[in-house]
């Protein structure tokens, strides 16, 4: 069995998060498998979050995601996830990476920022 490749993303915390690299779309079957995703494109050698989510990956790492159209028009071409089953854990992540990367926010990226 093949090893998938990691990388790391850091929050604004300074919290380390080591993701698992998929190509686009991934082939995540298992619906209780819960998790934080972050759909991404290499710009010079470099990982570029284009939308950064959590929630069962089964149902989120999929073309159809509500958000593919933006996440396809921006490039994505992988898809890094790791597995996290705490709801609240999982959130907090997806707010320390997003602070960290505002770039995968509306209109660089695909995440719509709460308050404008």
């Amino acid at each position: 069995m093949a090893t998938v490749p990691t990388y790391i993303w850091s929050g604004v915390s300074g919290k380390a998060y080591t993701y698992h690299v998929y190509a686009n779309p991934p082939n995540f079957t298992n619906p209780k498998e819960e998790g934080n995703y972050i759909y991404c494109r290499l710009v010079a050698n470099r990982w570029v979050p284009v939308y950064i989510g959590e929630g069962c990956l089964a149902d989120r790492c999929i073309p159809s995601h509500h958000k593919a159209r933006c996440i396809q028009g921006k490039g994505a071409t992988h898809v890094h996830a790791h597995l996290e089953y705490s709801e609240l854990a999982r959130k907090a992540e997806e707010r320390d990476l997003l602070a960290s990367h505002a770039i995968a926010y509306w209109p660089m990226g695909c995440n719509d920022k709460i308050g404008g």
